[in-house]
């Protein structure tokens, strides 16, 4: 019996294009706002594109959804992969548009890209180098390559142990955070091509 990866939906706007993307990367994909669906799911994708502030709001709206996710990942041990700010949420609060909090399952907060060069424009916007950190070598999952990135706002964690890789804009910047079954991408991979499939293979294919 096929695998069911829970695509958690909670209004973001990346969400179908997530969706066709673990699709052609062989994946068996339920969208779902129902938390006894993502209770009972193998694996967990957690989308966000937007304000941190909004993105946590949204998930919060959707009864009893954070309360299956937390149940599953982090009681269950299910591979659980955000994107974007859907890896943002991860941390235990977002700065943009006042304090939020987060999930709390990565230590750290969101914070405005600030780059002391005002050459350096903000947004990140582009395809980068995805630079995996020497602790991370051997992370299933992560691997270097280039990847598509968007967005105004880091992750800052505080366990630098939690960061698998960076990437630069005019200072480093966070590319993916991993937590054993945890995982999260700021870059794209829906929009990565070849190496945003690659990273979704790798995932579905992740026993942590």
């Amino acid at each position: 019996m096929a695998e069911v990866v829970a695509l958690v939906d909670y209004g973001a706007g990346n969400l179908h294009s997530v969706h066709n993307a673990l699709k052609a990367a062989g994946a068996e994909v339920t969208v779902t706002a129902d938390p006894y669906v993502v209770r009972a799911a193998d694996r967990i994708v957690l989308p966000g594109v937007g304000s941190f502030k909004a993105c946590a709001e949204g998930l919060r709206a959707v009864p009893h959804m954070i309360e299956a996710m937390t149940e599953r990942v982090q009681v269950g041990g299910a591979p659980f992969l955000g994107i974007c700010v859907g890896m943002q949420l991860l941390a235990d609060r977002g700065l943009e548009h006042g304090t939020t909090p987060g999930l709390g399952w990565i230590a750290g907060e969101v914070r405005l890209i600030e780059p002391s060069d005002p050459a350096i424009k903000v947004p990140h916007m582009g395809w980068n180098d995805v630079a995996v950190l020497p602790h991370a070598k051997d992370h299933p999952v992560i691997e270097e390559g280039e990847a598509y990135f968007l967005h105004s706002y880091h992750f800052a964690a505080s366990d630098g142990h939690a960061v698998a890789a960076m990437t630069d804009h005019g200072e480093g910047l966070v590319a993916a955070v991993a937590k054993g079954n945890i995982l999260g991408v700021q870059f794209h991979p829906e929009k990565s091509q070849s190496y945003g499939l690659a990273t979704l293979r790798r995932f579905l294919e992740w026993y942590p």
